[in-house]
């Protein structure tokens, strides 16, 4: 006489052989076609039970090894302006509606060189130089352009700019200045973005992405989780990343800040975050997909040894724009650790 399985018992199992289904689908689609999967079928990598997580992220690891190679690309960011920023993203400590500590900094040209030399010496390929603003104006231009060509004079290194929204004439003059890379991130999905920034559009920033991609620079677009979206919406914004084909994709998890609107939303589960990192390599297997923002409190030094052995083929070193990353030789003695070579510097423009 058989016994019947507790409906608890029979979800636990129907909700792993569904987990373990869609990883067979992933192998075949993702590792052996090199096709992305689709919203749908993310949404069920980001419900895998517990014990599917270390699988997923295995899968992942494979994929990004046959589709992107085993160099890990290595970044160092520096903000130009610090805060005063007059949009609302609901996350962002340096925006000038919020009660938050961060005031508004000008960084000089000879702190702006150090850094980018500070950065090469970690063997870094890339400096990215940020500014909280809207979108850059004249005066912004002028110092970014004398920036480039001082950084240029004395650190052999790519140059990539964060500076908001931009006009066709401003990405134009950035790609005839050299800038390698754009970064200009969806942040999150379609569907969720009113609930995150309502002093701009998510139409605005695809904007931008285009006109970058168009002249010429490799655009770098990411996403920041944690912020209250659903799974589904994490899936969407995965796929809607994907049909965008960035460069690159920093992978931000949320990192509350004092005076935010998202101050008191907590911190993103750990196993939560190994699920999107594992969701995002399997929507894009030839993107460059970075650990950026927040990866220190979501994940603790475990975590990031799995996202590295999971899909992440590029870590920003240091800290970043208005909070603490874990100290440059911590990452880089982990890429050593786990016989993962740095790229090696190369020249795109």
């Amino acid at each position: 006489m058989t016994t019947q399985a507790a409906p608890e018992t029979q979800a636990a199992q129907a909700a792993q052989e569904t987990g373990y289904a869609i990883l067979d689908t992933a192998r075949e689609q993702v590792l052996e076609r090199g096709e992305g999967l689709n919203e749908a079928q993310l949404t069920e990598i980001l419900e895998l039970p517990d014990d599917a997580i270390p699988a997923a992220l295995q899968l992942a690891h494979e994929v990004r090894l046959k589709h992107c190679g085993e160099d890990v690309e290595v970044e160092g960011i520096i903000s130009i302006k610090t805060g005063g920023c007059p949009e609302d993203c609901h996350f962002c400590s340096q925006s000038g509606l919020f009660d938050s500590p961060v005031r508004g900094v000008w960084l000089d040209i000879p702190e702006l060189v150090k850094a980018a030399k500070e950065t090469a010496a970690t063997g870094a390929t890339e400096f990215c130089i940020v500014a909280a603003v809207r979108g850059p104006d004249i005066k912004l231009m002028n110092q970014i352009k004398f920036a480039i060509d001082r950084i240029n004079e004395e650190v052999d290194i790519n140059i990539a700019c964060s500076l908001g929204m931009l006009t066709q004439r401003q990405v134009d003059q950035l790609a005839e200045w050299g800038v390698h890379r754009y970064n200009h991130n969806l942040e999150t999905a379609r569907s969720y973005f009113p609930e995150v920034v309502t002093t701009h559009s998510y139409e605005e920033r695809m904007e931008t992405c285009a006109m970058v991609k168009a002249a010429g620079m490799e655009l770098c677009c990411g996403a920041l989780i944690g912020m209250g979206e659903s799974l589904a919406q994490r899936a969407e914004l995965a796929t809607q990343l994907a049909a965008l084909e960035p460069h690159e994709v920093p992978l931000n998890f949320l990192n509350p800040r004092p005076g935010t609107p998202l101050e008191n939303q907590g911190i993103m589960d750990g196993k939560d975050a190994l699920r999107a990192i594992a969701a995002f390599r399997l929507a894009m297997p030839r993107t460059v997909l970075r650990y950026a923002g927040g990866r220190e409190l979501t994940l603790g030094d475990l975590g990031t040894r799995e996202g590295l052995l999971g899909g992440i083929n590029a870590v920003i070193v240091g800290n970043y724009l208005t909070t603490l990353g874990r100290p440059a030789n911590a990452d880089l003695n982990l890429l050593v650790e786990l016989n993962m070579p740095i790229k090696e510097f190369q020249k795109s423009l």
